[in-house]
Formats: C-alpha cells, structure tokens, sequence
C-alpha cells in the first residue's frame, strides 16, 4: 500500500505505551489531531473535582442546611435523629441516635450513585481523570484495556437500579420545593427567591432523570412492535428527545443541585437575607 498505513507485525507494546501496538496503523505520531483536544478533558476534570470537593465539604459539615422553608437537597430526605426539625418536612428518623455522623451521607448514596453510573458521567470522569481514552483518536496511555468487564467498573452495570432510587428523591425534591411556597413562619401563600432556585433545580433534576439512558430502556425497551404499545411509544420519543440533551442536562442539573445547597448555607448561616417576591 502506498499510504503506508499497512498493519505492521505484531511485537508487543509501542515504547511509547498505550494500545499502539503492532496492531496499529503504521503511523510514526502518537496522533494527528492538532487542535487542542487536551482542553476539554481537562475542564471535564476540573469541573467534577470542584463539585466533589463542594458536596465533600457540605456533606460533613452537618451546618446550616435547613433555614425555613428552605432544606438543602444534600440533607433531604433526613434519616437522621440527630436532624434539625422541620415542620412537614420529610423527617424520616429511620437510623436513631446512635448515628453521629452528617445525615447527609445517609440519602447522597442515591443520587451520586445514580451520577457516577450514569453513561454521560463514566465517558467524563473516565477521559478526564483516567485517560481511557483522553479524547477521540488519541489513544490511552495505558498497556492493557478491559472495559467494564471487571471489577469495580463491571458494578457500573447497577445504573438501572440506582435510577430506580433516583425517581422518588426526584419527588421528595419536589416537595420540598412545594415547601418553599411558605414564608419563615410556615404560612402559606407566599414566594422568595429560593423559590425560584428550587424550581430551577426540581425541572433539571426530573429533566436529566428523565433523560436517562436506562428511563429510555424502561419506557420503550424491547418492544417489538411500536404500534401496538402507542402510549409507550410516545412516552420513548419524549425520553428520547430528553436524551439528546443528556450531557446538557448533566451539568446543568450539576451545577443547579450545588447551587440550591449554597443558597440554603447563605440563609443558614446568615451571610444573606433571602428576598421575598410576594
């Protein structure tokens, strides 16, 4: 061949690493890109180490999450006993007094269960922190590769269920937002800023929940026949249409979750007044 892209025979790893071996098309660079491919693995990384080192932070702090009728959605549902009170909130003393650790990392199992499983998430935090592979046709710096085949990754496969215990925290965030519908004195009818962070926040968390590859599965999955199932089948183009924009929905749902944390420490803790609209 004139291109001299012919295989070349077979002789172990490159000197360079990685899975260039004689396998590999017979060119001499490790890569032809020339743009700067190493930009967005690397934003990925930075932007989940900030959100892990967030939610670290909050998840031990058990400190000022709860300022009436404002609950961070790090804390809720509380498990707890040793959870601040909060009138006709979800108080679900299910673990007693001897639990002395945050209630926080009770309940974030489920949701960040749910993230690290998730299609759109394992493809980041796998180029950005682990470089398998860093980018499109760079190949990983790594000898050997196995996929999800063994463990710990093959326990990625537990997505679906993790998605199961994401819908009814989905819910509880819900009403917890329904709560923000009253003032500090728990009367109803009225509206501050907050409000408007939780609604913000519970459209983003059912909008990337619902965009789930594994919701996808559930509502149109191995149907063999769409016309015969019309409901299911234009419940499947609604999911499919969210999914489209899962990684979208990813980081935003990310950033909003954070957000409404952070806006419930500001009230919490007094370094802010939340306005009220009516």
């Amino acid at each position: 061949m004139a291109t001299g892209t012919e295989p070349q025979p077979k002789s172990g790893t490159a000197p360079g690493g990685g899975v260039r071996d004689g396998t590999r098309a017979a060119i001499a660079a490790a890569h032809l890109r020339t743009d700067r491919w190493w930009l967005a693995p690397a934003a990925t990384a930075a932007g989940l180490l900030a959100f892990v080192v967030y939610s670290t932070w909050r998840a031990f702090a058990n400190a000022d999450y709860y300022q009436a009728p404002y609950v961070s959605p790090f804390y809720s549902p509380c498990l707890a006993d040793n959870c601040e009170p909060m009138r006709s909130g979800p108080n679900w003393e299910i673990f007693g007094s001897w639990w002395g650790l945050s209630p926080a990392l009770l309940i974030l199992i489920f949701p960040l269960g749910f993230r690290l499983t998730c299609y759109y998430y394992r493809k980041a935090y796998y180029r950005g922190f682990w470089a398998s592979p860093p980018a499109c046709a760079v190949a990983e710096p790594h000898k050997k590769y196995s996929g999800e085949t063994r463990f710990p990754l093959v326990l990625q496969n537990v997505h679906r269920y993790f998605f199961y215990a994401a819908v009814p925290v989905a819910g509880i965030l819900t009403y917890d937002t329904v709560l923000t519908f009253r003032d500090e004195h728990y009367e109803w009818g009225h509206m501050g800023l907050g409000t408007l962070v939780f609604l913000l926040n519970t459209v983003l968390i059912w909008a990337y929940t619902l965009s789930c590859h594994s919701c996808r599965h559930i509502v149109g999955g191995k149907l063999k026949h769409f016309s015969k199932h019309p409901v299911r089948y234009r419940m499947w183009q609604w999911v499919g249409k969210l999914n489209a924009r899962h990684m979208l929905l990813a980081w935003a749902s990310l950033v909003s979750v954070a957000l409404a944390d952070f806006y419930v420490y500001l009230i919490a803790s007094g370094a802010f007044d939340d306005p009220r609209l009516f």
